[in-house]
């Protein structure tokens, strides 16, 4: 069977890559937007679902999607627009506990199933030199929350409590169940 991976994500491809799948990258053609107005775990969800509804496939392939944001205190906080936005992105979660919501879908023909997964990470507190530094690195602009845990980020992050690879934005543990569901063993 062959495996789709909806994203242009070089996470996601590393990650996919170390599970030992074969898999062509076809990214969803447009970037969904999440309505403010919504749950924000219902969102998520629905975005990457319609990331998997987005990608041309036939039935016979199998396609993966996903879409992660992070949560703080009700706000949702995308991927920053500016080096200002990742600033105060970043200052925001300085000190504080976020939850970051990562949802993978998994779609073959007309099947098609969604799981959301979610992590509570805490910061340390930051100073303003820390952020200017990090975000000079250009590690923040292409992130969610303007921060990779598995990068120069995982200096910022003192504590995190549930599945590292959700904040990494691609929940392996999660997917792997969903696979098994449509006849794809990894192990």
């Amino acid at each position: 069977m062959k495996i789709i991976l909806a994203s242009k994500s070089p996470r996601r491809k590393e990650l996919l890559e170390k599970l030992g799948l074969e898999f062509e990258i076809r990214s969803a053609p447009r970037e969904e937007e999440m309505d403010p107005n919504k749950d924000v775990v219902s969102e998520v969800g629905r975005v990457s679902a319609a990331k998997a509804l987005s990608v041309p496939a036939t039935d016979d392939e199998l396609v993966i999607s996903s879409d992660t944001v992070v949560d703080l205190d009700g706000v949702v906080l995308g991927k920053p627009g500016s080096e200002d936005e990742a600033k105060q992105m970043l200052s925001a979660l300085s000190g504080r506990g976020h939850v970051v919501h990562t949802a993978v879908t998994v779609k073959q023909g007309e099947r098609i199933r969604t799981e959301v997964s979610s992590t509570a990470v805490w910061f340390r507190e930051l100073t303003d030199g820390e952020i200017d530094a990090y975000v000079q690195s250009g590690e923040p602009m292409d992130k969610a929350g303007a921060y990779g845990a598995q990068g120069l980020g995982s200096l910022l992050v003192q504590r995190i409590d549930g599945d590292f690879f959700t904040v990494m934005g691609l929940p392996v543990c999660t997917l792997g169940q969903m696979l098994k569901e449509f006849e794809v063993d990894i192990l």
